[in-house]
C-alpha cells in the first residue's frame, strides 16, 4: 500500500489553496457548466469546437480540484516561528557562497507547494533544498546537480 505524501507548507499557503478550491468548486464550476450549456446550443456536437473546448476546460477543472483535495487532506502546517534558528529548516532564508567565494542571492527554503525558483524560493524537495535542510552556518554542503556535485558554504541563516 502506497504511503500518502505529506504536503508541508505555511498556514498562509494552506489558506490560499483552500480559497482556490472553494473558487473552483463554486464560481469556476458554474462558469464551465455555462460554457458547456452554450456550446451545446450550437448544434451538432461532433463538429462543435466550442463544446470540445468547454469539455476540455471541465476536465482540467476537475483535475485541479482533485489535486487540491489531495494536497489539503495531507497537509502539514509548518510553524516557522517555532523552528530552531541555528539550523536550516522550512522557512529559513539561507545565504551561500560557491567554492570561488562568490556570494549568491539569499534563498528561502519552503514546502513543495510554495516554491518559486525564479524568485529565490526553493522547495525542500529540490536537490538544493534537500542538501541544506539541517545544515548550520559555516557548513560546507554538497548539492547533487545534473552536471555533477556543486559545493557551497552556508554563510548565514535567517528567518
Amino acid at each position: 500500500m502506497a504511503q500518502n505524501k505529506e504536503y508541508r507548507m505555511s498556514e498562509a499557503r494552506a489558506k490560499e489553496l483552500r480559497e482556490e478550491l472553494n473558487y473552483l468548486k463554486t464560481t469556476r464550476s458554474d462558469e464551465v457548466a455555462e460554457q458547456i450549456k452554450i456550446a451545446r446550443g450550437f448544434g451538432d456536437l461532433s463538429e462543435n469546437s466550442e463544446y470540445d473546448e468547454a469539455k476540455n476546460e471541465q476536465g482540467k477543472l476537475y483535475s485541479r480540484i482533485a489535486e487540491l483535495e489531495e494536497i489539503l487532506q495531507h497537509i502539514v502546517i509548518i510553524d516557522e516561528n517555532a523552528a530552531p534558528s541555528n539550523i536550516v529548516t522550512i522557512g529559513s532564508v539561507v545565504t551561500v557562497q560557491d567554492t570561488s567565494g562568490k556570494k549568491l542571492p539569499p534563498y528561502k527554503i519552503v514546502g513543495s507547494q510554495e516554491s518559486d525558483p525564479m524568485h529565490g524560493i526553493i522547495s525542500e524537495d529540490s536537490p538544493f533544498g534537500k542538501a541544506f535542510l539541517g545544515a548550520k552556518e559555516g557548513d560546507t554542503v554538497t548539492v547533487e546537480a545534473p552536471r555533477g556535485n556543486i559545493i557551497y558554504k552556508l554563510i548565514k541563516i535567517e528567518r
